[in-house]
């Protein structure tokens, strides 16, 4: 029992899909999932799970010890568009639960941590076209703020106290194998959904919107990556600028009516809108490419036909079921 993986926010929208992977990478028994509640099937299925909120700190000690872990990846926070419904209640769960992951780390408890950024460090005095990995960050929404904070203290954690803590700033993240969780950039799943159902959908987002995105295997590979680079190759300890490809809502949807013919896009925007306007519209992530070998796989035309076969065959199931 020496040295396994804990997930904390394994149940999410990246939780799910990094479980399942890291099981296949380690071994089921290794990697144990934890959230606050329970998940899909086939999470649940494939190996340990316990039930966890990750602003309980002496659980969470509990569970560290019992499994022996050695690596954690935090991935509970609350998502943008949620977190500006309930501001307080986000920047407690964001940030407690970072500390309580560093402080293990100070401590020797554990030995490497994984906890994710997001392009929603920057802000509208940010230069929005490849957005270079050092530059002004002003962040507009509570879940921008959280993340810069995260960054810093992980940042000073390492220089510190020598925690290895590794971090990458994510993008807009597609999948179809599990729902989004309440962020600016979900119009891109959803889309998919609509596309198929009825040959419609409207945008919360203005058919402009530019926005980073990212087929989810690319994340996930991403994160993977990063966690088994050599600790001297990790030069930047507050996180990376992490880029796949960028679109706005016009640009997805032409790519869709490639393959359905009449469908149709309108635009309805709401306070995503705001949030948006805020983010960068690409991103220049040439120093994880410099430093640890990052390279995504998934451009717009292949993830436009992932997605739809995906959804196809989810929506397929669900109506047998």
């Amino acid at each position: 029992m020496a040295g396994r993986i804990l997930i904390i926010g394994a149940c999410g929208q990246i939780g799910t899909e990094l479980t399942l992977k890291l099981r296949e990478i380690h071994g089921n028994e290794e990697v144990i999932a934890s959230d606050i509640r329970e998940g899909a099937a086939e999470l649940m299925k494939s190996g340990p799970f316990e039930i966890l909120n990750a602003t309980d700190e002496p659980h969470i000690r509990e569970i560290v010890e019992k499994y022996q872990i050695k690596e954690v990846y935090l991935m509970a926070a609350m998502l943008s568009a949620t977190a500006e419904k309930a501001p307080m209640k986000a920047w407690d769960l964001n940030m407690d639960s970072l500390f309580h992951i560093l402080n293990l780390g100070k401590e020797g408890k554990i030995e490497k941590i994984f906890w994710p950024s997001s392009i929603a460090v920057f802000g509208p005095t940010t230069p929005k076209d490849k957005t270079p990995q050092t530059i002004i960050m002003e962040p507009t929404t509570v879940y921008g703020i959280s993340k810069q904070t995260g960054e810093r203290w992980c940042a000073y954690y390492n220089r510190k106290y020598g925690v290895d803590v590794r971090s990458i700033r994510y993008p807009g993240i597609i999948s179809y194998k599990t729902l989004p969780g309440g962020g600016t950039t979900d119009y891109a799943i959803e889309i998919f959904h609509e596309a198929l159902k009825n040959s419609a959908y409207t945008s919360f987002l203005a058919s402009d919107a530019a926005l980073p995105m990212m087929y989810m295997d690319d994340a996930i590979k991403a994160t993977v990556d990063i966690m088994e680079a050599p600790a001297e190759k990790i030069k930047v300890r507050s996180s990376y600028n992490l880029g796949a490809i960028s679109f706005t809502p016009q640009i997805l949807a032409d790519e869709i009516r490639k393959h359905i013919k009449d469908f149709k896009i309108s635009y309805e925007p709401d306070f995503r809108q705001a949030i948006a306007e805020s983010w960068p519209s690409s991103i220049d992530d040439s120093v994880a490419r410099q430093d640890w070998g990052w390279k995504h796989e998934y451009g717009l035309e292949k993830m436009t036909t992932t997605m739809l076969k995906g959804v196809e065959e989810s929506l397929k199931e669900n109506a047998n079921k």
